[in-house]
């Protein structure tokens, strides 16, 4: 299940994501959206969670937590 985790902080890192959603269960993929310009974080990264039951474990409890003073948005990603 791939889920979208928008207003991250700026600072926020793939790694740190990557952690954060590892807690829940097994991340495939994790990408942090970056700027082409200027190679920055965008806010918003999507992770990729192919057990769907960890993935909706993972929505339920990191949606609107907060992460780096930002009050993160997790959802499934279209």
């Amino acid at each position: 299940m791939k889920l979208l985790v928008r207003n991250l902080s700026r600072s926020t890192t793939e790694q740190e994501l990557r952690i954060l959603f590892s807690e829940h269960g097994t991340v495939a993929e994790c990408t942090l959206v970056l700027d082409q310009t200027t190679g920055k974080s965008k806010g918003f990264a999507f992770v990729v969670m192919p057990n769907e039951t960890e993935a909706k474990s993972a929505l339920s409890s990191l949606h609107e937590t907060r992460v780096a003073k930002n009050k993160i948005r997790v959802k499934i990603a279209q």
